[in-house]
């Protein structure tokens, strides 16, 4: 078990990083492409450009995420988790019914 907590922990954080590095080129690739568009157009018209295409890219990315439907392997895993605690409360009915059948017979035994 710590081998694989040390190896996800090791992802985690090089994911963080890569997150991090990715957010940062977005944010001055934006600058870039700002300070180019401004050479051609007045600011305002940049600042619309630019959160027309976020949004864009944001509403498509939106739509994309809630598209998305669980796979074969998700529908499988459910139906599995499903069985799995079907049987684990019929178990423990079943065992609560012998324990008080238990119960009932030292009763009826102690009486006698």
């Amino acid at each position: 078990m710590g081998l694989h907590a040390r190896r996800v922990a090791g992802r985690v954080v090089m994911g963080s990083i890569a997150l991090v590095l990715l957010l940062g080129g977005l944010g001055f690739g934006h600058v870039a492409a700002w300070f180019w568009l401004r050479s051609y157009l007045a600011g305002q018209y940049v600042a619309l450009i630019f959160a027309g295409v976020d949004l864009v890219i944001a509403l498509l990315l939106f739509l994309v995420a809630f598209r998305s439907s669980p796979g074969l392997a998700e529908v499988e895993a459910l139906a599995v988790r499903r069985r799995a605690l079907e049987s684990a409360t019929e178990a423990l009915s079943i065992s609560a019914l012998m324990l008080r059948l238990l119960e009932q017979l030292l009763r009826s035994r102690s009486r006698q």
